[in-house]
Formats: C-alpha cells, sequence, structure tokens
C-alpha cells in the first residue's frame, strides 16, 4: 500500500497544482470547455485545493500502510477513482469536442481503482 499512496500522493498533486494554478488551460486540456465567471473559476480552484490535500494525506499516510486511517484513506480513492471514471467516461462519450486528456485520466483513474481495491482485499501487514 506504500507505493499505491506514494503514486496517488504524486498524481493528485500535480492535477491538484495545475487545477488550482492554471485552471482554464486544465479544463481546455480535458473537456475543451471554458471557465466562463467567477464561479466556474472559484469551484475549479476549490476542486484543485482538495485534489492538493488529498495528495497531502496520501503522503503522509504512506508511511503507516497498515493503519485504519491508510486503510480508509484508500477506500475514499476508491470512491474518487471510481466517480472519475464514470464522470469523465459520460462526458467523454456524450460530446464530440473533448480534449486531448479525458481517455487518458480516464484510463489512470480506472487503473487507480483497480488497484486500491487489490490493496484493500489484501491482508494488512
Amino acid at each position: 500500500m506504500k507505493a499505491l499512496l506514494g503514486t496517488s500522493a504524486a498524481l493528485e498533486l500535480g492535477a491538484g497544482l495545475a487545477v488550482l494554478l492554471f485552471p482554464e488551460v486544465f479544463v481546455d486540456l480535458l473537456l475543451r470547455g471554458t471557465l466562463d465567471g467567477l464561479a466556474a473559476l472559484t469551484v475549479a480552484r476549490i476542486a484543485g485545493a482538495a485534489l492538493t490535500a488529498l495528495a497531502v494525506a496520501c503522503w503522509l499516510a504512506r508511511n503507516d500502510p497498515g493503519s485504519a486511517a491508510a486503510r480508509g484513506l484508500t477506500l475514499a480513492m476508491v470512491l474518487y477513482n471510481l466517480g472519475a471514471v464514470v464522470v469523465l467516461g459520460y462526458a467523454g462519450m456524450q460530446s464530440q469536442v473533448v480534449g486531448i486528456l479525458p481517455w487518458p485520466a480516464v484510463i489512470i483513474h480506472l487503473v487507480m481503482t483497480v488497484w486500491c481495491v487489490l490493496a484493500l482485499i489484501r491482508k494488512p501487514v
């Protein structure tokens, strides 16, 4: 679980900082969309802050992989990654105009979902 949490931390930190610092670019690459208005920009930046916080939690939990907290965080990552697969996959199937990142993001989130589930069904060490 240590490698899983470290990898999750790195991926989510990258995505979180990208959304937090460059939300318009991120949304354009992901969905070929725009963030019109202050409300959309604010919500995007809050999402970036949340992903960054998730990265920090994963990074700190990686050194205690057998704890209940690490297992709880891993379960939360299952829900997050599975949600991302569904939402991004749906957006990709519904739109003729998508950016270059949705399908690679779907694949990455699907792989991370499977990895998290496998980590949870293994016996804790």
